[in-house]
């Protein structure tokens, strides 16, 4: 089964409006993927390519420092932003059952004035991520709102969630990855750049997709997710899935090590992590609504279980308070590109 490609026109970021024909074409062609595949490739977001070049420019000058230029920025020594800053490389496991994934992070978790920011080598470093963050969470909220469309239900009651992305006390994360070449010779058994996850959010969005980015099919084979010039690749995350019962599917994929004979580049990826803490009376009375795959509804009883318990459907979700699984609506907007 391959990825759809969908025009994502109509909702682009160009747009101010868009006909009701517009958005039940449009909504049915992602319900169709995201119950299906829990992929899809969107074309024309109104993201641009030079916006995207922007970014992935002044990354890869930051992660290409010297690791002791880059120490003073490492993650957790951020007062009131512990998961701010640099985490070096091989010190992740999406998949903890393999060694540490073959790659560097920068978290992005405050754009507050005070924050400590790169500014020597990487110069601009702050103004452009924190740019790209804001366009990056007006797709997401086009994206939220055509699914919400699909499900029968008010826009409000994805929109309402993510209200808060990108204010004092949200946990809203934009995320980038650094993907070095690699030493074949150096590389541990069943080490990859990424393990086998999925993702703990609603959404992700990625960025023009790297060479050996693999999605898990229905019949547990792994799928080659192919590079579409231009598109953003979608998908669903666990949170999503438990969300609307199964209706959206999150899948496991992963990042394959290039083949020795293949040259490598250096890649740059990132997502935004969004996360509301306020609606939830809204969402819980609204959300019921959804039906689950088995023609069952979501009701209240169950979704003030999903509060009570911990979710853990996968085993790169991390451990939440009861109120953070409901509360932190999370959505993922990733961005991969060749540097």
């Amino acid at each position: 089964m391959s990825i759809p490609v969908v025009d994502f026109g109509a909702c682009s970021l160009r747009e101010k409006d868009v006909s009701e024909e517009q958005m039940i074409s449009l909504s049915k062609d992602l319900e169709t993927a995201f119950t299906e595949v829990g992929f899809v490739f969107l074309k024309n977001t109104g993201i641009t390519q030079e916006e995207v070049d922007r970014v992935m420019a002044i990354s890869k000058t930051f992660f290409l420092q010297p690791d002791e230029e880059k120490q003073p920025f490492s993650r957790k020594s951020f007062a009131g932003s512990p998961n701010h800053g640099w985490v070096s490389f091989g010190i992740e496991r999406l998949n903890p059952s393999r060694p540490g994934d073959l790659k560097e992070a920068f978290n992005i978790t405050s754009l507050q004035p005070d924050i400590k920011w790169p500014s020597e080598a990487a110069k601009g470093f702050r103004e452009i991520q924190t740019s790209f963050f804001q366009r990056c969470k007006e797709l997401s909220l086009r994206v939220l709102k055509v699914m919400a469309f699909s499900l029968g239900l008010d826009p409000e009651v994805f929109l309402s969630a993510h209200r808060f992305i990108g204010e004092e006390g949200n946990c809203s994360t934009l995320r980038t990855l650094y993907y070095p070449p690699v030493k074949h010779e150096e590389v541990k058994e069943g080490q990859l750049r990424c393990g086998e996850h999925s993702d703990y959010g609603s959404i992700t969005l990625l960025f023009k997709s790297s060479v050996g980015l693999q999605v898990r099919q229905r019949s547990g084979e792994f799928l080659c997710a192919p590079a579409v010039p231009g598109a953003v690749l979608v998908n669903i995350a666990d949170l999503m899935q438990r969300w609307t019962g199964d209706h959206f599917v999150s899948v496991l994929h992963r990042v394959l090590l290039p083949p020795p004979w293949r040259p490598q580049h250096p890649t740059v990826s990132g997502f935004l992590r969004a996360a509301g803490r306020r609606g939830a009376d809204l969402l819980l009375r609204r959300i019921q609504q959804i039906p689950s795959s088995d023609g069952r509804r979501i009701h209240r009883r169950a979704l003030q279980s999903l509060i009570r318990t911990k979710l853990n459907p996968c085993t790169s979700l991390k451990s939440y308070t009861h109120q953070e699984v409901f509360y932190q609506f999370y959505q993922h907007t990733v961005f991969t590109f060749w540097i």
